[in-house]
Order: structure tokens, then C-alpha cells, then sequence
């Protein structure tokens, strides 16, 4: 028998194409890497995929068949279905004492994997999360997108615990994995396990040592408008699984003043980064991508429905 790995990293195919082939260049330059292994689910509905093994014969290509989500998969709701249960067949694959997931679109940096299996051995903490450098070079646009879904995880910030670390850079401890499977058995939502753990009294761990570089295909702002509101109204849907009915409506209520409230303190934030004359710049690609991502988010607490 093989002897477990330190780390397993489980890969969530989002663009897919080239894309998932730097990202698998990126996973396979590790330097001084702990054991480790790289498991790629993928489904029918990325046929491209398997054509891959032969340039990447380190890395699991896991063939999960066809998945039929409730939801076609022209739409957001049912792309992220995929992705989640992507995510639940590579996590329940996995073999390694501490688990990972990426996402084709972060690139880790060289010496992730090592820090990944430092900092849990450092911490005791049964997740630990990392920073999200935007990959450059990125149109205002492309900056913006990257800003309001993950400016806070940007250098530099001080590491240490945390209400928030993002699934598109996140480890767990097999202990913790195994005690939550009923919860990602089937899909895999972030917020459900972190809430879990938060519950049992258990420390998210946010580290500026363990890095990606996060970035997608050039696109349009018509394209990203959609996108945000369906993205913040399946993030609605979800949450609603982990607050009770006064916490609801009173997101539901308050949620006029949410967008404001997010400008200026993405503004503070990366002024802190010493990036505010960007911010100034994208401003107002910002503030139309963070009020079609709450005009979303509000309408899955209102609906309860991805």
C-alpha cells in the first residue's frame, strides 16, 4: 500500500480549455512540495478533459460520468451545481491528512503546498484559508470583478482568525472533513461546513502566506451583470440554510443600504492595500457589479431558491 499524503488537492474546473492547463502547470511546479496529490473531477459536460492526462500524468483525472443538475446548464444555478458536485466527488476521492480546493482559475504559488501543510501544524486549526492576489495583467473591469468578489483576501492583511476564508483557496484537516461528509456528501457549500465549524466553537484561519493568483478570461460588462446577480442570488439561496427567519429579513430589510456600505468599504480596504487610486478608477464598474450581485443576493433570501 501507498502511504497517505501530507495534502490532496481536489481541482474545480471553472473555465476549463487552456485555462485548466496553466492552472495544471501551476499545481505541478510545486517547490519542495509536501507527498501530495492532485485529484481533477470532471463530468461529460467537459469533454476536452480527459485529452489532458497524457501532458499531466501526476494529476487523478477522475471521470464522474453525466450530472444531471435540477437546473440546465446554460444557467448559472446549474454551473454551479456542477461545480459543487464536482467538488463532493473529488473531496470524497481524496486520501490526504489535509484537504484542499483550488479552482482552474487560482493559480497557487510555488510554495503553496508546503505552506498549506506548515500552517496547519502551526495553527491546530481544522481549515485554514488564503490570500487571492489578482493574476496581472487585468483590465479595470476584470480588476473590479476580482475586487468585489475577493478584495478583502488581497495583500497584504495580517493573518489570524477570520469569519470568512474562500473556497477558491481553502484547507481542511481530515478530521473535520470526515465529521462534516453528511454536509458535502452530495454538494459542497462553503458556507454550510464554515458555519458548522464555527458553531462548535472551531477557529477559520486566514494566512497571507498561502497564496493563489486569481484570474478569468477577459469579458464584458454585460455579461458580468448577470453573471453577479445570479452568483449573489444562489449565495442568498445558500445562506439561507445557516440563519433563521429574523436574521433573513432583516438582510432583506437592510438591503438598500448594503450596496453603499460595500463601496466605501471596499474603497477603505484597498486604500489600506495601496491600491485607491484604482479603486477610484473602477469605481464605477464596481459599484454596478456589487448592486446586481445584491439585487441577487436578496432575491435568493426573498425566494429561498437557487
Amino acid at each position: 500500500m501507498s502511504a497517505v499524503p501530507e495534502l490532496s488537492i481536489v481541482v474545480t474546473i471553472i473555465d476549463g480549455g487552456d485555462c485548466l492547463r496553466d492552472f495544471l502547470r501551476a499545481v505541478t511546479s510545486f517547490d519542495n512540495p509536501p507527498s501530495h496529490e492532485v485529484i481533477l473531477p470532471y463530468d461529460a459536460s467537459r469533454p476536452e478533459v480527459p485529452a489532458m492526462a497524457a501532458e499531466f500524468p501526476t494529476v487523478t483525472f477522475l471521470d464522474i460520468g453525466r450530472i444531471d443538475p435540477v437546473h440546465p446548464i446554460t444557467t448559472e444555478a446549474g454551473l454551479h451545481e456542477l461545480y459543487d458536485r464536482r467538488r463532493a466527488r473529488g473531496l470524497a476521492a481524496s486520501t490526504g491528512r489535509i484537504v484542499a480546493i483550488l479552482e482552474d482559475r487560482g493559480h497557487p504559488r510555488a510554495d503553496w503546498a508546503r505552506q498549506i501543510v506548515r500552517l496547519h501544524a502551526e495553527t491546530g486549526c481544522h481549515v485554514v484559508g488564503g490570500g487571492i492576489e489578482c493574476r496581472e495583467p487585468a483590465s479595470l473591469l476584470n480588476w473590479a470583478f476580482y475586487l468585489t468578489d475577493f478584495g478583502r483576501y488581497g495583500l497584504p492583511f495580517e493573518s489570524g482568525p477570520a469569519e470568512w476564508v474562500s473556497d477558491v483557496n481553502v484547507s481542511y484537516s481530515r478530521q473535520a472533513l470526515e465529521e462534516m461528509r453528511p454536509l458535502w456528501k452530495e454538494r459542497y457549500h462553503e458556507p454550510v461546513l464554515h458555519k458548522y465549524l464555527m458553531d462548535k466553537g472551531e477557529t477559520l484561519w486566514l494566512s497571507n502566506e498561502m497564496i493563489i493568483f486569481h484570474g478569468r478570461p477577459p469579458c464584458t460588462l454585460g455579461y458580468l451583470i448577470p453573471e453577479r446577480f445570479h452568483w449573489g442570488r444562489l449565495f442568498g439561496h445558500i445562506r439561507t440554510m445557516t440563519i433563521g427567519e429574523a436574521e433573513r429579513w432583516k438582510l432583506i430589510l437592510m438591503s438598500p443600504l448594503i450596496p453603499p456600505v460595500l463601496w466605501l468599504r471596499h474603497g477603505l480596504t484597498q486604500k489600506q492595500k495601496g491600491r485607491g487610486l484604482r479603486y477610484l478608477k473602477a469605481l464605477p464598474y464596481t459599484m454596478i457589479l456589487t448592486t446586481s450581485w445584491i439585487a441577487g443576493e436578496v432575491w435568493g433570501y426573498v425566494t429561498k431558491k437557487p
